[in-house]
């Protein structure tokens, strides 16, 4: 028997009245905007702030109207039957120059899967020899097969393509490098996909393990998280569940009837699966967590994971209203609604980047924008933006998500619209661009002046609040202090590109002195090997501010002299540091490699 998983039904009072505030904020809206005596500008740029508010409210309908959905009804979880006879399943592991020891940990979780039928596949797809032979040493050292290929072609869709028309396994599990699934994945799985014939795959979601790391993995979990809840949930019931690209079983029948991965886009995962809803197979979110992968630990390597999603994105949308415009009846009505949804999504940096601007083109040249009364603005909008938030934060707390976890994340989505906008343009021309921005020696901060489009967007409202505090002081208008308010708001918003970037890799784990302690250091050496020592090495380490720059490695002598003049002696190294933006100061972390036995106590009772 199918087991419910119940509801809360306080948030369907709510969706009903947020839609109730939607309706009525946008006839006073377009009232307002069409009917307004204002010159061609002014209707220009009110016509385009009213389209973005549209687009913004698009997206955000889309998930509300999930939840909605998912709310109003109990969600049946599939049946898992006892397999009786075990389906051939190929795992495979797509590789490109990746760390032996990650590829290592998932050749290790896969193996350790609990099914018999299974053979794991290694697609080495290393142009070095040093990766090459790598691979080869772990299939023969764990008995899995390595497979290579003559040409290269469609990056990851394609050595997956090449691999799978070899095969005669019934089904085809694909891992990223970073995902170890755990053992019973499989037996989870297997089973719903062998019920339906026409069931195509089925995705899992994924959990990231190393969230506790830094700012920026925790922050990007719970992106995650809001996308593999309701998200996914409200997508599979509408039979519109894309897949992710890994942790996700394919039937390899149905991968060779749309001719395999699309290798004409990065986001291969997404436009496959609008080629196979549209020839009439089927597709399945099963949601509980049975891997756990690696996120992105700083700002550069998450920008870069989104900006490849976001091109990727918006290069499939144009093949999705081409489809629509070419074979209207590919797709049922719901299904249109939701790869609309999903692959327009990336827009919305243009969309908030334009309506951000508008407080800043008031305050500095009274450009207006809203033509709304500040009175009946507030009466009109402030339902819809209470709601929302209401009900986005406590569909997540049904969850077990917190408001300040969904804060992080939000942060984090919010200083990434620069990134969104580029990759979004670049999708929609068709340019298949690069995006790479490092930190450098053992730091993990990114340089802020490759940051400049956030600090431009940060200096510009700073800018418009000096400005407008200006202008108020003679003309102490509503106007005036909704549009300072505005300004302020997204000055905040966008401060946080300092809480995530000022910090390294263990700094996250790490505390800090006590301001009461002094503390001194001289250096030693360096310690070439550093990446080769455990967390045990240094299972006490802190973080201090220092005059000067060390490089992760360099071995310090520190000594720590309390209050009372009692003394902490102890060698530490550098793992890793950060500029401060203001003062010239690095902010390091240090890991305690030596420390007599009697100090370590002492040197906890000195950390805050």
């Amino acid at each position: 028997m199918a087991k419910e998983i119940k509801k809360p039904s306080i948030i369907q009072g709510l969706l009903v009245f947020f839609f109730i505030s939607i309706i009525f904020y946008f006839l006073l809206r377009s009232i307002f905007v069409f009917s307004a005596q204002y010159g061609r500008l002014e209707k220009i740029l009110a016509t385009l702030v009213l389209m973005a508010e549209i687009f913004i409210m698009f997206q955000a309908f889309g998930y509300f109207i999930t939840i909605f959905r998912m709310n109003k009804k109990k969600l049946t979880e599939p049946n898992i039957s006892i397999l009786k006879n075990f389906p051939s399943v190929a795992i495979l592991i797509p590789a490109r120059h990746e760390p032996k020891d990650m590829l290592e940990n998932t050749i290790i979780s896969v193996c350790n899967l609990d099914y018999s039928n299974k053979t794991v596949y290694i697609l080495d797809d290393s142009s070095e020899e040093k990766y090459k032979k790598e691979a080869d040493e772990l299939a023969k050292q764990y008995g899995v097969k390595c497979y290579k290929r003559n040409s290269r072609h469609g990056a990851k869709a394609g050595i997956v393509n090449d691999c799978v028309k070899g095969l005669a396994d019934k089904y085809v599990a694909i891992f990223d490098v970073d995902q170890c699934p755990i053992s019973g994945f499989l037996l989870s799985v297997i089973p719903i996909i062998e019920a339906d014939l026409k069931l195509a795959f089925v995705q899992t979601p994924q959990f990231y393990s190393n969230m506790d790391s830094s700012k920026v993995s925790f922050a990007s979990n719970m992106q995650q998280a809001v996308f593999y809840e309701y998200i996914c949930e409200g997508k599979s019931t509408n039979d519109a569940m894309t897949s992710c690209g890994t942790n996700v079983v394919f039937r390899r029948e149905a991968l060779l009837d749309v001719g395999g991965l699309d290798e004409s886009t990065v986001t291969e995962d997404f436009a496959t699966s609008l080629r196979l809803h549209a020839k009439g197979w089927k597709s399945l979110y099963y949601n509980h967590v049975s891997t756990f992968g690696m996120g992105p630990e700083n700002l550069g390597s998450y920008f870069k994971q989104q900006n490849r999603w976001a091109m990727g994105n918006v290069g499939v949308f144009r093949k999705v209203l081409l489809r629509l415009l070419k074979s209207p009846f590919s797709l049922r009505p719901i299904q249109w609604f939701e790869y609309m949804i999903t692959g327009s999504y990336y827009f919305i940096g243009w969309a908030y980047i334009f309506l951000m601007l508008c407080p800043v083109m008031y305050l500095f040249f009274n450009i207006p924008s809203f033509f709304m009364n500040p009175v009946m603005y507030i009466l009109a909008f402030m339902p819809y933006l209470i709601l929302s938030v209401a009900i986005f934060q406590v569909s997540m707390i049904g969850r077990h998500y917190n408001i300040r976890q969904m804060l992080k994340g939000q942060l984090l989505s919010f200083i990434t619209l620069p990134v969104y906008m580029r990759a979004a343009l670049f999708g929609a021309i068709g340019i298949k661009g690069t995006f790479q921005i490092t930190g450098s020696g053992g730091s993990r901060t990114i340089p802020y002046i490759n940051l400049w489009p956030q600090l431009a967007f940060w200096g510009i409202n700073l800018s418009a609040i000096t400005w407008g505090l200006n202008r108020f002081l003679y003309e102490p208008t509503a106007a005036m202090a909704m549009n300072m308010t505005w300004a302020a708001y997204h000055f905040i918003l966008l401060s946080s590109i300092f809480y995530f970037n000022e910090e390294n890799q263990l700094e996250y784990g790490c505390k800090k002195l006590q301001r009461r302690v002094k503390f001194e250091y001289e250096r030693i050496a360096g310690l070439d090997n550093i990446e080769k020592l455990g967390q045990q090495t240094w299972n006490i380490c802190f973080n201090v501010i220092l005059p000067e720059q060390f490089n992760k490695g360099v071995i310090l002598m520190c000594k720590i002299t309390e209050r009372n003049k009692e003394i902490i002696i102890f060698d530490g190294t550098v793992l890793g540091f950060s500029k401060l933006i203001f003062g010239g100061k690095f902010r390091t972390t240090i890991g305690v490699v030596t420390i007599p036995e009697k100090n370590k106590e002492r040197l906890k009772e000195v950390m805050r």
